[in-house]
């Protein structure tokens, strides 16, 4: 048990050795942090607040709308502003100011966030329609509301992009990294997104900080809408780094564009596994040249016998470019 001890205090003395190292990751703020299981507590409560039939509490016996809403916004409110009041001071300009300021600045950018909740409902129904008309496999829009990744992640942007909107820090980003643990989708809170966003499937979706979507978009699983080239590191902040996507899009499969002077046309169509770093006029379908493919046979299996051992075939149809 001594030398058990021992040990113990020469690993804490080393340790503290190492946090006197000047690193990034050394430093001791003098003020709070955001707290990530309050905020992922907020997203709870403004998805029910957006879809006050389908999330409710199904702690209180009694249930209201009226009732429900006015307990949800207390909570948001409350909660709210006290994480707001916290990322403030990573703002230069007010990283010195005292609680009471702090606190008045929250609550103007809380109260105004929360006047943008029918904004957020109104888009929010449009996408959900989106999903309905655009999958086959969906049966009724319930199934979609509950259970579609893509519009988890798309009802989370839209929150997260009114409060970049305000200039909060962190929170925003915090919140989209909550959603892209969850689902396997990446959108920054930064990007801009029309009416009608259809995301299918989902998984491996990335979109940039500085994208504009339009209305009636669909885009499938592993798109990238990403920047040509990130190598300037800070000194491309806040540039336009990431394509603008126009209304009627269609994206299928592992198809990437990059850049922020890549502009894809109205009523576009991208195939899958296109690689694209340059604009696209309206109404163009693009796609990769037409595939190859090889098929191998051992001619020793009986199965395989009446087979040619090596048999190369263009692929003259278009199934394909649809990859979904």
């Amino acid at each position: 048990m001594h030398k058990l001890e021992e040990n113990i205090n020469h690993l804490m003395l080393r340790l503290l050795e190492d946090y006197d190292g000047g690193k990034t990751i050394d430093e001791i703020k003098t003020f709070d942090h955001p707290d990530k299981e309050v905020i992922t507590e907020i997203i709870a409560s403004l998805r029910r607040i957006i879809f006050p039939g389908y999330f409710r509490n199904k702690s209180y016996r009694v249930y209201t709308v009226r009732n429900n809403i006015s307990m949800l916004l207390e909570d948001v409110i409350f909660k709210l502003i006290k994480q707001i009041s916290i990322v403030l001071r990573y703002d230069k300009e007010l990283e010195n100011a005292d609680e009471m300021t702090l606190a008045g600045i929250a609550e103007g950018k809380t109260f105004e966030f929360l006047e943008k909740l029918p904004k957020i409902r109104e888009y929010i129904e449009t996408d959900v329609q989106a999903a309905y008309e655009g999958d086959p496999a969906a049966y009724n829009k319930d199934e979609i509301i509950y259970s579609y990744p893509g519009l988890f992640a798309i009802l989370v942007n839209r929150i997260a992009h009114e409060l970049w909107l305000l200039n909060i820090p962190i929170i925003p980003r915090i919140m989209t990294e909550y959603a892209h643990s969850e689902t396997g989708i990446d959108i920054h809170p930064g990007a801009t997104i029309g009416k009608y966003f259809f995301i299918d499937h989902g998984t491996g979706i990335v979109i940039g900080e500085t994208t504009v979507i339009g209305d009636n978009v669909k885009i499938y699983q592993g798109v990238t809408l990403g920047a040509l080239s990130t190598r300037g590191g800070q000194a491309l902040k806040s540039k336009k780094r990431h394509p603008t996507i126009e209304d009627n899009v269609t994206i299928y499969s592992g198809a990437s564009i990059l850049g922020g002077d890549t502009v894809i046309g109205k009523n576009v169509v991208i195939g899958g596994n296109a690689f694209i770093t340059r604009s696209v006029p309206e109404g163009a379908k693009v796609s990769v040249k037409n595939q190859g493919l090889r098929y191998n046979y051992d001619a020793s299996n009986p199965v395989q016998s009446e087979n040619p051992p090596m048999q190369e075939v263009d692929v003259d149809d278009e199934s394909w470019f649809y990859i979904i």
